[in-house]
């Protein structure tokens, strides 16, 4: 069997395959759609590299989407809206008081070396998140402890919780089960496994690791023998190259020329080019995906709610939706339209140059004059163009703004600690669940020092409110408490809400099965029904 020609003779940045196995080329060649035997590998360009695989890690877009493939959870998001849909759970009960979840698993679900996953493994895999207390072990935090986390029988799984949550199954997507065979066997020095899974893998997803080449190219195979089967039918499908193109320009240029397939993280501008050609395929989907700039509420100039509360009026909102090209709407709250309970705050801050003076007025800078630094992922021309726009603005109120590129790890560790946070941090945020309890824990002090907490906010009346809001679990009586959360988050302004911007993915024609959904970080991609189609 061949491949059509369009592809087969398409030359991109990364390695290739020849004779069944891997193997580099020079730097300037590399197939896109490469063939092994009559297998297809799909080239993905993304412009975020993946730091690592281990499960129980911190996360970023390209981590998640990696492991997504490489693992499977009890339940997983699908669709837009997003909705959880059973995985390797195939059912699961409640408790009247909230407290007991029973979850009944597929007993057809295999690991990748044909071994069962059975109840052990969810156990295993759930206490080991926990203990090594990084990445997904927050969602869970102080509701969940590892000794109530049980194995009823080789296909049941029991969580007793400390008190009731009603978020409790809307985080479960994004913890992974292992193999923990796998895993024991190759710990050093009680690592649980962690050197080996930063760059392995030991699960049960479609896709098996075949290649990880750190910040260069990702090979995934198609795990031809996965116990959920696949939602089409092409046996030509037979794996996924993820490879880092970190300039827009340059990934737009590799889809035009058939060199990649799919395309993340284009500029609006790039994407909506594209979009006039005939071989080439965009989607725009309104997302969870939030931007804001987020303030230090613990030092400096914007320790003061007043300076706050200036800046937030001062600042050009129109700015957003100029820069975006019409393809974002600004927030009316801090939570986003998807989120439940979402009700729009009559007061939040628009453009009111006098309102923003009225502020500075009762501040130790009535005129102004004082500078705040701006930090942005360096590279990132939206966010260097957010920039200049508030440059522009604050100069109607006196104060001046000193622009400062980062690398994103730069940017996470500035943000990890009130000391070293800076005035104003650019952050794109998406919740990893549509419960409102997933959005309103950013504000709470329990998130210091997470990159989406670098206001390091704390308000005792605030703090009581969420942590009311996320024990209780009779909607209606959740619904009130969480209006006046999002009131009193923005009485307390610890950041510049700004816009949600759409999702917005571009590849080929011959790529079929793209399903988008609003839970995905922006250039995230679930490669599950994704496959190639070139007649």
């Amino acid at each position: 069997m061949k491949v059509s020609r369009r592809i087969a003779t398409t030359l991109f940045a990364g390695a290739a395959v020849m004779a069944g196995s891997f193997m580099a080329f020079p730097a300037q060649k590399a197939l896109a759609a490469e063939q092994v035997g009559d297998k297809l590998y799909m080239v993905i360009a993304g412009r975020q590299a993946v730091s690592h695989l281990d499960p129980a890690l911190k996360y970023d877009l390209a981590v998640r989407m990696m492991q997504q493939q490489l693992y499977d959870g009890l339940v997983k998001y699908e669709g837009n809206p997003a909705e959880i849909r059973p995985w390797l759970a195939e059912s699961w009960t409640t408790s009247d008081d909230g407290l007991t979840w029973t979850f009944k698993l597929n007993k057809n679900a295999k690991f990748h070396d044909g071994s069962p996953v059975n109840a052990d493994a969810v156990v295993y895999s759930f206490k080991r998140t926990i203990a090594i207390n990084e990445g997904p072990a927050w969602m869970l935090q102080g509701f969940v402890e590892a000794d109530n986390i049980k194995a009823v029988d080789d296909h049941t799984v029991e969580f007793v919780l400390n008190k009731p949550y009603a978020a409790f199954l809307s985080f479960l997507p994004w913890w992974y089960v292992l193999n923990p065979a796998v895993v024991e066997a190759n710990a050093k020095d009680g690592d649980m496994g962690k050197s080996y899974l930063l760059e392995n893998a030991a699960g049960s997803g479609p896709y098996m690791l075949e290649r990880f080449e750190q910040g260069t190219a990702y090979v995934l195979k198609r795990n031809d023998a996965y116990w959920k089967g696949f939602p089409y039918e092409n046996d030509r499908m037979g794996g996924v190259i993820y490879r880092l193109v970190r300039e827009s320009a340059a990934q737009r240029a590799a889809l035009i020329k058939g060199e990649a397939d799919i395309v993340t993280g284009l500029s609006v501008e790039e994407r909506q080019a594209v979009n006039k050609r005939d071989d080439i395929q965009t989607t725009s989907l309104p997302a969870l995906t939030s931007f804001g700039l987020k303030m230090n509420t613990t030092r400096g100039v914007t320790a003061d709610v007043n300076i706050r509360k200036a800046l937030a009026y001062a600042y050009d909102y129109d700015s957003f939706l100029q820069i975006m090209n019409g393809e974002a709407k600004l927030q009316s709250s801090p939570f986003t339209d998807a989120v439940k309970g979402m009700v729009p705050v009559a007061d939040m801050p628009r453009r009111d140059v006098a309102k923003a003076k009225e502020y500075l007025a009762k501040t130790e800078y009535p005129d102004g004059g004082f500078e705040i630094d701006y930090v942005y992922v360096e590279g990132f021309e939206l966010e260097r163009q957010m920039g200049l726009s508030m440059i522009d603005a604050y100069k109607d109120i006196n104060v001046t703004v000193k622009m400062i590129p980062q690398t994103w790890p730069n940017m996470v560790a500035l943000g990890s600690k009130p000391e070293t946070s800076p005035d104003m941090l650019a952050i794109f945020t998406t919740p990893v669940s549509t419960d409102p309890d997933a959005v309103a824990i950013q504000y709470h002090p329990s998130s210091h020092g997470k990159y989406y907490a670098s206001h390091f906010l704390d308000d005792p009346e605030l703090n009581k409110m969420i942590e009311e809001a996320r024990a209780e679990t009779v909607w209606e009586k959740r619904k009130p408490i969480y209006a006046a959360i999002q009131q009193k988050i923005v009485d307390l302004q610890p950041e510049i809400f700004g816009m949600m911007r759409n999702r917005g993915m571009a590849h080929r024609t011959w790529v079929k099965g793209y399903q988008d959904s609003p839970i995905r970080m922006g250039g995230e991609i679930d490669f599950y029904s994704v496959h190639l189609d070139p007649s």
